[in-house]
């Protein structure tokens, strides 16, 4: 069967290729917002900073689910490039198992020392509950969230982008269902969020399990895997990037809420986690862009495909930053309906989240570029240049602009901290992509 990453791509059919990945991504951007607006609506806003508050443990297992899915599929479609598929396949077998290995190390750990983890995350008595309520389920349900993002990028890998795109409707709706019911219905507050959460993951992993073993006739299948750890750690090298850039998201949200904690209170935690929210559906057409394309690359890179790789590169900077200027349009005419979901019209968080809102959402106009430069590089396993892209732009210049910031420019700063990084960050973008051009031959 000939492998769909093999077809010569023009912009229609790329943009048609990988439009399942950027409506699966923006579907679950969605319905991890639609988890928030619940919480918001039918518990209160101190729930909502609750979520926000134990983010870093929950983006730390995604971390670990991003480094094997994107730093795995990007070695396992190589591979396939390179005809070598009986190989992908036992890759890709092993590649799942140590993934589930190692979120469940990680959860463990959590899990006997959740107490003291909560408080050092910035939780006082008033939320304590909130945070420990909805944590407990996802960490001891974590194959699961591990297995749900793993699935979807090896399904774009499989050239089954609609399939993932299919499961991921499936278990976004079956998320929303069960927030009505948990939250509205049964009453049970912030942990019937949780427990919607996980059953969505449930749904999609279980599905991708399915798939993966009785799919014979496809490109991509379980196999009887072999112990090799060298591919486990290519898989990690290669997805280092994807790991720094989510783990530091997670530090980084750590200081945030810090900052916010010490200028606002609750109510500052609760606006920044509003602007996140509207961060994650606004950039999702960048990351769900970047993952669809990924494999593409991958395997023409595999395949010594010059021509393609000119000319997917091509398409893709056009799309990215046409899409950039349209976004950050979008979010100056959407902020205030956008807020109004989760906040009162007129209360003090949705004027702290509006006014903070539009110094955040100038770094959109360039957040497209970097995430793809990143990814980019991941594609063509050159783990160091996308962890240093991904290392400077979402842990050390935005950890330094966070706590430097404030001290300038007080709240304002805190707001400011993003564009400023993200602007720094496309400089480094371009000195890269223009850097390994010929090595790549992409340019």
């Amino acid at each position: 069967m000939k492998n769909k990453l093999a077809q010569n791509f023009k912009f229609f059919s790329l943009i048609k290729f990988s439009l399942p990945t950027m409506i699966m991504v923006l579907f679950a951007s969605f319905y991890t917002t639609v988890d928030g607006m619940f919480v918001a609506r039918y518990v209160n806003t101190a729930a909502l900073s609750a979520i926000n508050l134990m983010w870093p443990i929950f983006g730390t297992l995604f971390a670990i689910s991003c480094m094997f899915a994107s730093g795995g599929s990007a070695l396992v479609a190589k591979k396939m490039g390179e005809q070598k598929n009986d190989e992908a396949k036992a890759n890709f077998s092993l590649i799942v198992i140590f993934s589930i290995i190692f979120g469940i190390i990680f959860s463990t750990i959590c899990l006997l020392f959740l107490e003291p983890i909560i408080y050092k995350l910035g939780a006082n008595e008033i939320v304590y509950n909130y945070c420990r309520n909805y944590i407990s389920p996802i960490l001891m349900l974590s194959p699961f969230c591990i297995l749900q993002m793993i699935f979807h990028s090896f399904f774009i890998a499989a050239g089954k982008p609609k399939t993932g795109l299919f499961v991921s409707l499936i278990g976004g709706t079956c998320n929303i269902i069960f927030d009505y019911i948990f939250i509205v219905i049964l009453e049970m507050g912030i942990t019937g969020a949780a427990y919607a959460t996980v059953l969505g993951f449930i749904i999609q992993s279980s599905y991708g399990i399915l798939y993966f073993t009785f799919k014979k006739k496809g490109t991509l299948f379980f196999v009887k895997p072999i112990l090799d750890m060298s591919v486990v750690f290519k898989s990690c090298y290669n997805g280092v990037a994807e790991f720094i850039g989510n783990f530091a998201v997670s530090i980084t949200t750590f200081l945030f809420n810090i900052e916010m904690m010490k200028y606002l209170g609750v109510d500052g935690v609760a606006a920044i986690t509003i602007v996140f929210y509207s961060e994650f559906i606004l950039t999702a057409i960048f990351y769900g862009y970047a993952s669809g394309v990924a494999p593409i690359f991958s395997y023409n890179y595999g395949s010594q495909n010059s021509y393609q790789l000119k000319n997917i590169f091509k398409i893709s900077m056009k799309f990215v930053v046409s899409a950039s200027v349209i976004m950050y349009l979008l979010s100056i005419f959407a902020a205030s309906y956008v807020i109004n979901i989760f906040a009162a019209e007129g209360s003090n968080v949705f004027n702290l989240a509006l006014k903070g809102f539009f110094i955040f959402a100038i770094s959109f106009i360039f957040t497209g570029v970097n995430i793809f430069a990143a990814s980019l590089f991941t594609a063509f396993s050159n783990g160091k240049v996308a962890a240093i892209l991904m290392m400077l732009r979402t842990f050390v210049l935005l950890s330094i602009a966070i706590l430097l910031l404030p001290k300038i420019f007080n709240v304002n700063g805190i707001w400011l901290a993003v564009p400023i990084v993200e602007f720094l960050s496309i400089l480094l973008s371009i000195f890269y992509l223009i850097k390994y051009r010929k090595i790549y031959n992409y340019l």
